[in-house]
């Protein structure tokens, strides 16, 4: 059983630093520092970040962002501890806080069409494509995207 808490500063260091391989390098983050300067991502006064440990090892994040009538949700595992069933795990904890956080308002977030690994994680936990592929241009480069929501 995991347990989590607001992120700190330290453990958003340790995140940024990262690295996975292969075509899941473009998940590489930049650093923390550049983040707070230039408000991205951990550096974002309004993003809402929590930690995921496994006996005091951290495993994953997840974050989210009050974007209206919806709250973006944002998720990462370790690299060196993706497909061991830690995220669905991280979801439904963090669906829980979000729906404490921000009552009513359901999750959305945004996935590669090619991340299968991915899709299926959220989909078992209960996140349904929502409409077309998106085209967009991000901070890893432009991608086909598939819109993903849980109410």
């Amino acid at each position: 059983m995991l347990s989590h808490h607001e992120a700190t500063e330290k453990e958003k260091r340790e995140i940024c630093g990262w690295k996975y391989e292969g075509e899941y390098a473009l998940y590489n983050m930049i650093g923390y520092e550049e983040m707070q300067r230039k408000k991205f991502g951990f550096g974002n006064p309004q993003m809402y970040t929590e930690s995921f440990l496994h006996d005091g090892k951290l495993v994953g994040f997840c974050s989210l962002f009050d974007d209206g009538d919806e709250i973006f949700f944002g998720i990462g595992v370790n690299p060196h501890l993706c497909g061991k069933g830690y995220g669905q795990e991280m979801i439904e904890r963090m669906y829980a806080v979000s729906k404490k956080k921000f009552p009513g308002k359901p999750l959305y977030l945004e996935v590669r069409t090619w991340n299968e690994r991915a899709i299926n994680c959220y989909q078992k936990a209960g996140f349904v494509i929502d409409g077309d592929v998106i085209h967009q241009e991000t901070n890893a480069g432009e991608g086909l995207f598939y819109r993903m929501v849980r109410k």
